[in-house]
Formats: C-alpha cells, sequence, structure tokens
C-alpha cells in the first residue's frame, strides 16, 4: 500500500469514523411510533451506499415505524446484518408480528443475502416467530451464518414454526447449489422444552454446518436432550456446546457422552445445573479418555456429581493439553472429596485449571461446593493486577464472554481496561494480561460480523489520536496500553491493514502519547516492522 493511499486512508478514518457499511443506532433509547418519528434514519438508510449492517438495538419501534423503515430497505441489496435485538420494549405483543413482517419483506424484496440475524430480547412468543418465518424460509436467509433469538419466549409452537422454516431454507438452498451453512445458533431462555428442542434437532440434523448451539435454560429433559445428541453428531465442525440449566439426568447424559465420541473439534462443553449426576458424569469420563482431543473448558457444575464420579472426570484429562477450565463446583463432594480433587490434579500439574476450586475451602460437613464466582464485570469496571489475578484460569474465558465482541467501542473499551493493568516486571500479571487480550481479541477478529475498522477508529478516538463527535472520550494513556497494544499487532489474528492504518497514525505527533515515550517508540519502531515498504 503506497504511503499516499495509507494517509488518505487514515484522513477518511478521522473524517468518517469508517464503520465498514455499519449504520448504527444501537442503545439511543428512541421512541419511534410512526413515520416522522422515524424520518431522519429513513433518510440515512437510502442515502447510505454499501449498506451492510444495520443496528436498530435498545430502541422501540413500532408497527408504522417499522414499515417505514422497511420501505428504505427495499432497494438496500447489500445488506447482510440486522442487529435487532431488544427493539420492542413496551409494544404490545400484537405489535410485534405485523413489524417483523413488514422489516423481513423489504429484505426480500432488495434480493439482500443475510450472515446475521440477532432479534434476541424481544420476548415475541410464538407469534413472532410467525413474523419471521418467511423471512427464514426466503433466498435472502440461504446465506446465514448466524441466527440469535435468546430471551424471545418462543415456547414449544415457536420452536417448531423455526425449525420447520430452517428445514425449508436449507432444502431449497441446497436444491440450488448452495445449501444453507448456518454456524451459530443461540436461543438460550426461550421454554422449547422437550417437543420444541426435539424439532429444533432434527432441523439441525439436516444443516450439519454448526459450529456453536447454545440453548440455556430451555426446559429440556432427556428425551429432548437424547434429540439434540443425535443432532450433533452430524455436526462435525461444532466446537461450542452450550446447553447449561436444562435437566439431563442420567439418561440424557449418557446419549450426549455417546454423541461427543464422534465429534474432533468440540472445545468448549458447558453442562452446568444440567443434573448430569454420577452416571452422566462416568459415561462423560469415558468419551474424555477416547475423544474430545482439542477441548478448553469443561462445566460439570451443580450436577449432583458424588466424589468417585468427578475424580474419575479429573483423572479423563489428564492428556487435554488445550484444557483451559474443568468446572465442578456445586457437587456433592464433600470435603474430603475437594481435598482428593485438588490432589489428583495437582498430581497431573493441572491444579490451575479448577479455578476457584483450586482455593476455596469448605466449613466442616460442608457437603456441596459454592464459591464466589469471580467477577469479570467487576475487573472491567474497576481494573486493577490483583483482581485479573483473581479471575483464576477462567480468566479468558470469562472475559471473553463479558466482552460484546459484536459492540467495536466495547471491545476497544475492554482491551484498554486490560491492558491498564500490564506490569513489564511482574510475569504473573504479564502473562495473565496477555493471555487475556489475545482471548478478547482473537474471539472478535474471527467473527464475522465483527466491526473491525469501528474498532479502530475507537482505538484511537480513546487514544487520543483521533477527535470524535461521538461520546467515546480519550482515556489517560498509560505504557501497557502501548505495551499490550505491540503484542497485539505481532499476533496472527491482528489484521495487516490495521496495522498499516495504526502506522499512520503513530507516525503523527500527539501530546496523549507523550508520558509514555519508551513504550510508544518500541511501538512504532514494531509497526514499522511489520508495515510493508511502499
Amino acid at each position: 500500500m503506497a504511503s499516499d493511499d495509507v494517509a488518505n486512508l487514515a484522513d477518511s478514518i478521522a473524517k468518517t469514523q469508517v464503520d465498514e457499511g455499519e449504520l448504527s443506532y444501537k442503545g439511543q433509547g428512541l421512541k419511534l411510533d410512526n413515520a416522522q418519528s422515524v424520518e431522519k434514519m429513513v433518510r440515512a438508510i437510502q442515502e447510505f451506499d454499501g449498506l451492510r449492517a444495520l443496528r436498530l438495538e435498545g430502541n422501540t419501534i413500532g408497527v408504522e415505524a417499522a414499515q417505514t423503515i422497511a420501505k428504505a430497505l427495499e432497494k438496500k441489496s447489500d445488506l447482510q446484518c440486522c442487529h435487532w435485538s431488544d427493539m420492542f420494549t413496551g409494544r404490545l405483543r400484537a405489535e410485534i408480528p405485523p413489524a417483523l413482517v413488514s422489516l423481513g419483506d423489504a429484505l426480500i424484496m432488495a434480493g439482500a443475502r443475510l450472515k446475521v440475524l440477532d432479534l434476541s430480547d424481544n420476548a415475541f412468543g410464538p407469534d413472532g416467530v410467525k413474523g419471521i418465518e418467511k423471512l427464514l424460509k426466503s433466498a435472502t436467509c440461504h446465506t446465514l451464518q448466524e441466527l440469535r433469538l435468546n430471551n424471545c419466549g418462543m415456547g414449544i409452537g415457536g420452536g417448531k414454526i423455526l425449525a420447520a422454516a430452517l428445514t425449508v431454507c436449507h432444502k431449497e438452498s441446497s436444491a440450488l447449489g448452495a445449501p444453507l451453512q448456518l454456524k451459530v445458533f443461540i436461543a438460550g431462555r426461550n421454554r422449547l422444552e422437550n417437543d420444541g428442542a426435539t424439532a429444533l434437532a432434527q432441523a439441525f440434523q439436516l444443516i450439519g454446518s454448526l459450529e456453536e448451539v447454545h440453548m440455556p435454560q430451555n426446559g429440556i429433559n432427556y428425551q429432548g436432550v437424547t434429540a439434540l445428541a443425535t443432532a450433533m453428531q452430524h455436526n462435525p465442525q461444532l466446537r461450542v456446546l452450550n446447553l447449561n440449566d436444562n435437566t439431563f439426568t442420567k439418561r440424557g447424559a449418557i446419549a450426549m457422552a455417546q454423541a461427543l465420541k464422534h465429534l474432533r473439534n468440540v472445545q468448549v462443553i458447558n453442562f452446568g445445573d444440567c443434573l448430569v449426576r454420577s452416571e452422566g458424569a462416568s459415561a462423560i469420563s469415558e468419551t474424555l479418555r477416547e475423544g474430545l482431543p482439542i477441548l478448553k473448558e469443561l462445566n460439570l457444575s451443580f450436577g449432583e456429581i458424588t466424589k468417585d464420579a468427578a475424580l474419575e472426570v479429573a483423572r479423563s484429562v489428564q492428556h487435554k493439553d488445550q484444557l483451559e477450565i474443568l468446572d465442578l463446583n456445586g457437587n456433592s463432594l464433600g470435603e474430603d472429596g475437594c481435598e482428593n480433587l485438588r490432589e489428583v490434579m495437582e498430581n497431573m500439574n493441572m491444579a490451575d485449571k479448577l479455578g476457584s476450586l483450586r482455593y476455596h475451602t469448605l466449613t466442616k460437613n460442608s457437603e456441596n461446593i459454592t464459591p464466589r464466582t469471580p467477577d469479570a464485570s467487576t475487573f472491567l469496571s474497576f481494573p486493577s493486577p490483583d483482581k485479573l489475578l483473581r479471575l483464576g484460569a477462567k480468566r479468558s474465558f470469562l472475559l471473553q464472554q463479558q466482552v460484546d465482541v459484536l459492540d467495536a467501542s466495547k471491545t476497544a473499551e475492554a482491551f484498554l481496561k486490560i491492558s491498564s493493568v500490564y506490569k513489564e516486571d511482574d510475569a504473573e500479571v504479564k502473562a495473565a494480561v496477555l493471555e487475556s487480550i489475545d482471548a478478547v481479541l482473537s474471539k472478535a477478529f474471527l467473527t464475522p460480523s465483527f466491526q473491525g475498522l469501528s474498532f479502530m477508529s475507537s482505538l484511537l478516538v480513546m487514544l487520543g489520536l483521533l477527535k470524535s463527535e461521538d461520546k467515546l472520550k480519550p482515556v489517560k494513556v498509560v505504557p501497557g496500553h502501548l505495551q499490550c497494544l505491540e503484542h497485539a499487532v505481532k499476533q496472527s489474528y491482528f489484521p495487516r491493514e490495521h496495522v498499516t492504518v495504526l502506522n499512520a497514525f503513530m507516525a503523527r505527533p500527539s501530546k496523549s502519547l507523550e508520558p509514555c515515550s519508551g513504550a510508544r517508540d518500541r511501538l512504532k519502531s514494531t509497526l514499522q516492522k511489520l508495515t510493508p515498504e511502499s
């Protein structure tokens, strides 16, 4: 990239806050009832060439307003990402389906090809699913990669409608030679129960491309769990399976353990609060010994697992080189069981994988382990080295879960908060900070819908290298910010084009970086080495 091009790109970011085709009204709390209330938004949509992402979450949209917005979307064929969670607060349930129908029809008319559809936290019930049924069956969703419907109150009926729509989408896209390749499915807190989960399982089995499935708190018992287990076997790229707070019991846990033997790419299993019980835990132990070669996290907390079964689980992870977390908190171990568990893990040099359980002391005669869960939100609100260390081995996972990588500015803010506690002369803190940064940024940059240039512009604003009319404010820059940025730009997840932009800005004089001249100069040197010569 020529130096003039870099300068032009840097100037472009500075002037326009480049957001990679995203128009965002996120979290503005707008009450949009009628056509008049959305005049400015409609004009912005109409004038936005190459609109690829529209964020409407955190507002409340009535039927007439939705119809007016829809009219503006009818010509937006480039639209790929609809971030429309939490946008019907205070609306009557009857208002939601017609609003969704009008928006969906507009996307179909535009010939859009969606990658991300997020309608979480809208509590629209089964009728709301009917409102998106036509959209999900259409060619607009043949390209869908992420479907997020968390906390929508779909119920059994909504689950069945959704499953049928996804099945049609897959069959019709397959007939055209490009089958639906859905990767992420999120539908926690939806009261799907056995029948809803079973219907979806049949669709999942057909689709076969899932990488992440999150269905916590759905009232699913062993029958539904068994159906999901069968479906998961047909999704060989599955990486994350979160069924927290459903009721497996022995039969469901054994069926799931058998299914997991067929899957080689699973990294995260969350069966916490699922009553897997001792027999289920033993079955999972057998699977761990035979398979799951790249497992990173296993949550079997609060599962009524007794001491012997918990020890069996612990021994079965001995050769899991990538394991970061084994959560057995809240089980029926007793004081002796806790000590035995720690001893087993220590003998395998894996004591740190137990997280807070490693340090937990039980009161006499206590049967259950209920330690205080490390709180990532507290650390991010008031960062300190000690708080970061006390998050334990789970820190990377906890911070990944806490940071909303779909919000570029929040991701930049989290990066600066974590890096603010960096200590070059404290090896433990240094390692914890860099590990946490890698976890958050790698997840962000590997998420298809992540807005990389929005992240860069937010970061530049907060470092005082770029002026902005937004609410973002510069932070007091400390050496750790720049030292961690120097680390990040050298990692494979960090896009080379962002290195070039960062190099252009670092070449400019800046008062905000003067107190950190040593770290600034090292970062500049690294960026220059990584930037191709013009």
